[in-house]
């Protein structure tokens, strides 16, 4: 068991404690409020372990909504790059799960920030990349470090799988080429849904398996899209198929603000911090995401690592909160809001009871340059610890 006394609680949900406990029994939390109320409860027991906040920030871990993190690992190039199958446009049956390297140094980087989770998969050479999962950023096996997976389905489109095979005399060369292979795709998939469901005896098709989830609703498209007509290309293949969807990268959503509304798909905005390299992310900007969030539009930020480095999650929150965003908004964006749109939050993104004991405390607001990450825990267990902090009691 551990428990937290005397932190400044955050819980994004519908109270805050500004003097709380926590306390995580076997990886949930069980209970949470203000100091008098422990003090009330009475000691601990001997073989539970105590943090003293001492006034600290208290909050839930930050979730990293889109990355390739341990997919292009870093310092080591070609062999640690299994991001793109860059031989075939249309790759569905290829899962994140068996190319996520634990041990990339990024994940300890993330837990050194407070980043307790993340949505890892595919990058965006591919018309359909294939599945990604959504996993703690703490461990040495992935099986084990699993909260959804498939997470969702990687779809791209713009310049990435455009440039990638105009070369290779094989389309897409086009983006009318990159729509028409993603309609081809979904319509064989439904076809072989359809065939299925009306013989559940029928061999499994390995292409078109993988398929089901989407087509059923449960997890969505997740749609690479940073040009405005690219991001109504996206909009406009959900709505045909009915599909769900998160808009991702999103770099010109500013430009269409209207109609994004009203389509009703959630955002994923970033990576803001990174360059202006390509064509269509001319008009990226930290403004983005606060104006999305305004309008009413599901909104979270991302880092899209190693585009920009994980650890700068928080800190790229703060710059779209320097932007005009709202700075309640901001933590919502690395924390509820991620998760919501990641499917999870009936576990993370906020403390509450029941859910997974994943917390993170810094001796500042986080989206701050000078703040530091005092503590990281990830059910219950400390993952990272700041050893000058002097927490533990």
């Amino acid at each position: 068991m551990l428990v937290i006394i005397h932190g400044n609680i955050k819980t994004m949900e519908e109270k805050d404690y500004a003097d709380g406990y926590l306390r995580i029994e076997d990886g949930r939390i069980t209970a949470l409020g203000d100091m008098q109320e422990y003090s009330a409860a009475g000691q601990e027991g001997a073989d539970v372990q105590v943090i003293d906040a001492k006034g600290n920030l208290v909050m839930p871990g930050i979730i990293e909504a889109h990355c390739h993190m341990g997919i292009t690992e870093e310092k080591k190039g070609m062999e640690g790059d299994d991001c793109n199958e860059t031989v075939d446009p249309v790759t569905p049956y290829l899962r994140a799960i068996d190319a996520i390297n634990p041990m990339d140094d990024a994940f300890h980087d993330a837990l050194k920030a407070g980043i307790t989770a993340a949505m890892i998969g595919p990058g965006s050479a591919n018309v359909v990349g294939g599945q990604f999962a959504f996993i703690k950023t703490h461990g040495r096996r992935i099986d084990q470090m699993i909260v959804k997976a498939p997470a969702a389905m990687k779809v791209a489109f713009g310049e990435n799988p455009k440039v990638n095979y105009s070369g290779q005399n094989v389309s897409p060369a086009t983006r009318m080429a990159i729509a028409a292979k993603l309609r081809e795709e979904l319509t064989k998939a439904k076809a072989y849904a359809k065939k299925t469901a009306e013989d559940p005896d029928m061999e499994k098709d390995f292409r078109y398996e993988c398929w089901l989830p989407v087509l059923r609703g449960e997890i969505p498209l997740k749609a690479h899209a940073h040009r405005a007509d690219d991001i109504l290309t996206a909009v406009r293949i959900a709505k045909e198929f009915d599909l769900k969807m998160t808009l991702d990268h999103c770099s010109e959503g500013h430009l269409i603000i209207e109609e994004l509304r009203e389509a009703g798909f959630p955002a994923i905005v970033g990576p803001d911090m990174a360059s202006r390299n390509k064509i269509e992310v001319r008009n990226m900007a930290f403004k983005t995401a606060g104006l999305l969030s305004k309008n009413g539009i599901l909104t979270a930020v991302t880092t899209d690592h190693p585009v920009s480095k994980i650890q700068f999650l928080p800190i790229c929150a703060g710059l779209a909160v320097k932007e005009g965003m709202a700075p309640e908004d901001g933590f919502r964006a690395i924390t509820i809001n991620a998760a919501k749109i990641c499917g999870v939050d009936d576990r993370l993104g906020s403390l509450a009871v029941g859910k997974d004991g994943d917390i993170a405390i810094f001796n500042g607001n986080p989206m701050e340059v000078f703040t530091r990450t005092l503590c990281t825990v990830i059910e219950g267990k400390i993952v990272y610890y700041d050893e000058e902090c002097g927490l533990l009691c």
